[in-house]
């Protein structure tokens, strides 16, 4: 960002209550960050989710450390001077957020260290629609949300989400209503109340606003009012709040300190029903940065696509989609390999009507990644047929007059629509994934989500994803997946990865290989019928390996050193 935007931005900041005698809220963001690609390979030799995880949070933290230290001193001294205030490290992405006097700013634009500094911009909530009353129900009654999805034929099988613990960022949720009780997050005597306030820096995160306590109360409400409204019933959740109480003011760097909280503190999965319209280039390397590293911990995230379909004229196509849902998902579906990238965490989420027919507010993609370095992905030209951008959503699920939790009461009921409504759909359904095989990847909860999702579309659209979730599928399809996991190597190998020279790949029933550059160029296809071929010859960086056989589909990031 040019000095003379950024002085003109932090000077629009001051005007709307985001600096604080006479300081600014900054992002610092250090060159050195992590290769998260490279982090994912590393754990993957780990064998199990939480050995996984670990590795990946002490890696970051250790890079953290090391590289912020001198930055670190230097922050503390001018804050000595009471010139910086509210420093605040990260080390999901490496950075430093705090209030800086505008001199500050300039000298830190100055230091070879540092890769961007730029302010954070307040964000209101982007709330979906007003919440409407809804009776409540006669103790039997289920949401027809859940019906939809067949989230009830799930816990005839068993399976409630029992054991999986869900990250809620959001504007906080009612700890006393009737229909989360017992299903909270034990946070022991530091976090008493079940999470914290990023925004206000404490551990009461009582939501002041509604949207969070909807949103925790399609997860997991309970029906103890007398509406079952939550996918996965039994699934505990963390409460992280990210917006203001008053003003229900938000930024970015909020939400990324909860992602981070949430790995530290153990959560199996995060709901993130929010997001920012046409963020700047900083600003979504950040973001994606932190998504890239949740992805190599094994967390998945379903996030909302938004709802500004109606506003192309402000926010038009390829930047219709809202940040963080602009990331790439864990599993690269077939019908991207035109124009392949990097991936993420992130499950992006839009929202159907209880007839499937797509909400008019819900964002349209693709997205792209061209000019934000060092991705440089998922380019678009519009009408084209090889840079078709990042398809976007990922899936799809109900969102509209969705039946959840009244925050204004204890009991009560209430009515909203959004893609906000229905990422946590998809989130509790993760939830039931996951209480039948823990060990699934978000890579592999991300391909069973599109694979058996119900097909809208003839392939993967930029309004439907792959489809409308379809619970009892997903759940079903995990058993394919408990076979892979309960033996010792997954049914596609490529080894050694990276490598300087050859490749091997195994795989039973194998039938074609294709390899593909990473803007999309075919470079070899193999037609096979052996379990085990040498791949050799290929170019020098990053590629990705399809591997199809009868009746499954693989693909795999290879790097040719």
């Amino acid at each position: 960002m040019g000095k003379r935007v950024l002085l003109f931005v932090l000077l629009v900041l001051s005007g709307l209550g985001f600096a604080q005698e006479g300081k600014t809220k900054i992002n610092i963001v250090l060159k050195d960050q992590s290769d998260a690609a490279a982090l994912c390979r590393e754990a993957s030799w780990l064998p199990s989710k939480r050995e996984r995880r670990e590795h990946v949070i002490a890696t970051l933290k250790r890079q953290a450390e090391q590289t912020q230290h001198d930055l670190m001193a230097t922050l503390r001294e001018l804050e000595q001077n009471g010139l910086v205030s509210e420093i605040r490290p990260l080390w999901i992405v490496n950075s430093v957020s705090c209030l800086a006097d505008l001199a500050v700013i300039h000298e830190l634009e100055t230091r070879n260290d540092i890769m961007a500094v730029f302010p954070c911009e307040p964000l209101p909530l982007l709330d979906d629609s007003p919440a409407l009353p809804a009776e409540r129900g006669d103790s039997r009654e289920i949401a027809q949300n859940l019906l939809q999805v067949n989230a009830e034929l799930v816990w005839d099988l068993g399976y409630t989400g029992e054991g999986v613990l869900v990250g809620i960022i959001d504007t906080g949720v009612s700890l006393t209503h009737a229909d989360l009780q017992g299903r909270f997050w034990d946070g022991g005597p530091e976090y008493p109340n079940h999470g914290y306030d990023f925004y206000s820096h404490d551990d009461d995160p009582s939501d002041t606003h509604g949207h969070g306590t909807h949103v925790a109360g399609t997860i997991v409400g309970n029906g103890a009012s007398g509406t079952q409204t939550g996918v996965a019933p039994d699934a505990k959740i963390m409460v992280l709040k990210v917006f203001h109480g008053e003003d229900n003011l938000t930024e970015p760097t909020l939400w990324i300190e909860a992602m981070q909280f949430a790995l530290e503190h153990g959560a199996d999965v995060l709901n993130m029903s929010l997001g920012q319209p046409l963020p700047n280039d900083e600003m979504k390397l950040m973001t994606r940065q932190a998504c890239d590293n949740t992805l190599a911990a094994g967390v998945v995230a379903a996030v909302c696509a938004g709802n500004s379909r109606p506003i192309q004229m402000l926010a038009p196509v390829p930047y219709n989609i809202w940040s963080p849902g602009d990331c790439p998902p864990p599993h690269l579906h077939e019908d991207q390999l035109v124009n392949p990238g990097g991936t993420s965490c992130v499950v992006c989420v839009g929202a159907v009507d209880n007839n499937d027919v797509l909400g008019g507010f819900s964002s349209e993609g693709p997205a792209t990644w061209s000019s934000v370095a060092p991705y440089n992905d998922y380019p678009y030209t519009s009408n084209s047929s090889t840079h078709i951008g990042l398809i976007r959503p990922d899936v799809c699920a109900p969102g509209v007059n969705i039946k959840s939790l009244d925050y204004a009461t204890n009991n009560g009921y209430c009515l909203k629509s959004g893609t906000s409504m229905a990422t946590p759909c998809v989130a509790g359904t993760i939830a039931l994934m996951l209480s039948k095989n823990p060990e699934l990847t978000p890579a592999e909860i991300d391909e069973i989500l599109e694979r058996t999702a119900v097909p809208l579309s003839e392939h993967k659209s930029n309004d439907f994803g792959s489809g409308r979730i379809n619970a009892l599928a997903a759940v079903n399809a995990v058993e394919a997946y408990e076979a892979v996991t309960a033996t010792e190597s997954p049914q596609a190998m490529v080894f050694p990865n990276p490598s300087t020279g050859d490749f091997t790949i195994q795989c039973e029933g194998m039938k074609l290989i294709e390899v593909f550059t990473m803007d999309g160029r075919l470079v070899k296809r193999i037609q096979t019928e052996s379990p085990v071929r040498q791949l050799n010859d290929l170019p020098n960086g990053t590629s990705l390996v399809k591997i199809t056989t009868d009746d499954k589909v693989f693909v795999r990031m290879i790097v040719k050193q």
